[in-house]
């Protein structure tokens, strides 16, 4: 992350506009990895360990919208078509990362279906049995709309 040497990629010569997109391309890509780190999906560079934070990821997910939507007609094909695909992937990493993380303040009571949930499949939609383990339930749980 605080690499000095990830400025080796920048051409110090060259024209001014083949450096920023230079720039441009290194702070999307610094962005991305920042993200996918805070999704869990890279470990963190100095501990080693994993990290999930999928508040601060959506953060950084946000920042590049933003940027996005501020620099429409702005960029050249390269530069937009590298932030519409690392938009693309972050999005779908976030999703799962989402839906594989368990949610902290779930307030439904044992046996309740999820809001929007998908019934099971099985004969007659059987209610969750005393036999059923919380990893079936968390199997179940597998296509739910979120708002």
């Amino acid at each position: 992350m605080n690499d000095p040497h990830d400025s080796d990629n920048i051409p110090e010569s060259g024209s001014p506009e083949e450096r920023r997109s230079a720039l441009f391309a290194h702070m999307v890509m610094q962005q991305s990895s920042m993200a996918m780190m805070l999704m869990g999906k890279a470990a963190h560079p100095e501990t080693g360990k994993v990290v999930c934070d999928l508040e601060a990821a959506r953060f950084f997910i946000d920042q590049l919208e933003m940027l996005e939507f501020k620099t429409k007609g702005n960029l050249n094909q390269e530069e937009a078509a590298l932030l519409k695909q690392s938009l693309m992937s972050l999005r779908m990493a976030f999703v799962e990362s989402a839906d594989s993380a368990p949610a902290p303040h779930e307030s439904r009571e044992p046996g309740s279906p999820a809001a929007g949930a998908t019934p099971s499949p099985g004969p007659n939609n059987p209610s969750k049995g005393p036999s059923t383990s919380p990893g079936e339930e968390e199997n179940r749980k597998k296509f739910t709309k979120k708002y």
